[in-house]
């Protein structure tokens, strides 16, 4: 890429613009902590000049360079209506700047419960994905009884797993084993569905190459079937991993006592909105990096396709 490709990009004079609206006064009658703003918008100025001279990719330059761009968007109007023009409640919208403060304040804390939050969905997704995918493989091996278990599938897979929540509440020790207990359900369907999907709609033709060679029912399953149905379940895991996020913040702020739902539920109980803010901008870049790291994870093990 040219120099200019690399680095003339709208995102800079965004962040320039939004340097300069830090210029203007403050109006709002609370300290808006103008000066945490101008770094981390600083910081993340220089993690995008680092990655355009490092990234190679044009479309995963572009696709950094906007995103950054819309952060500073985001920032500068946020800014506006609120410290530099009070348009907005103070009370439920407090200024950027106030949101970077508390979250500085807040870091161990919230670092403690990002933890909690991540430990109990790695159990959850990881014993469901155990299971999921075996059990998935042997059904989805015969087409007839294959076809019986998607109609049930989809039966129970229409039940929300939040509302096993009293029940496991009832049955098992902890609210933990609860919330891993919910976050398996959750996973636990759409990756038996995409790998019994994945099976079945693998091509006869290789199967019966397979056979051909003389290789055996087992090493069929695990050495051919599997590597053709990854794609497919990789998509339930993927939706598997978005409907893990969104039950188990609600299980946590249902009865938890550590998490970032806990965190979220607990503080807006107090009308503390400047970090209910907070973790729900914690929960939405804990969920972007997870997905992140997964999706890299499966461009790795299904770059064969590419």
């Amino acid at each position: 890429m040219t120099i200019k490709k690399r680095y003339l990009r709208i995102a800079h004079i965004l962040f320039i613009a939004l340097l300069l609206i830090q210029l203007l006064p403050d109006q709002a009658t609370y300290p808006v902590y103008t000066s945490l703003l101008v770094k981390f918008a600083v910081g993340t100025e220089i993690v995008v000049l680092i990655a355009s001279a490092l990234i190679k990719k044009e479309e995963s330059l572009a696709l950094l360079v906007d995103i950054a761009g819309f952060l500073f968007i985001l920032l500068g109007v946020w800014s506006l209506v609120t410290a530099k023009y009070n348009y907005l409640n103070p009370q439920l919208f407090p200024a950027p700047g106030k949101i970077i403060h508390q979250f500085v304040v807040d870091r161990d804390k919230i670092w403690t419960n990002v933890k909690s939050s991540l430990l109990t969905i790695i159990k959850g997704f990881v014993l469901a994905t155990a299971v999921a995918v075996p059990l998935g493989l042997f059904i989805g091996w015969s087409a007839r009884v294959g076809s019986a278990a998607t109609y049930i599938t989809k039966f129970f897979s229409s039940i929300p797993p939040i509302v096993y929540i009293p029940y496991g509440i009832a049955l098992l020790p902890t609210f933990k084993s609860v919330s891993v207990f919910v976050i398996f359900l959750a996973t636990f369907w759409p990756v038996f569905a995409g790998t019994m999907s994945g099976v079945l709609g693998v091509d006869k033709k290789i199967i019966d190459s397979a056979k051909v060679l003389n290789v055996g029912k087992i090493e069929t399953l695990f050495k051919v079937i599997l590597p053709a149905s990854l794609q497919q379940i990789f998509l339930g895991c993927n939706q598997g991993l978005s409907v893990s996020f969104i039950l188990l913040t609600s299980a946590e702020m249902i009865a938890a006592k550590d998490g970032m739902g806990y965190y979220v539920k607990y503080y807006s109980d107090f009308g503390d909105y400047t970090r209910t803010i907070t973790g729900l901008l914690v929960i939405g870049f804990v969920v972007i990096g997870v997905t992140f790291l997964f999706n890299k994870l499966q461009n790795q093990l299904l770059r064969w396709k590419h």
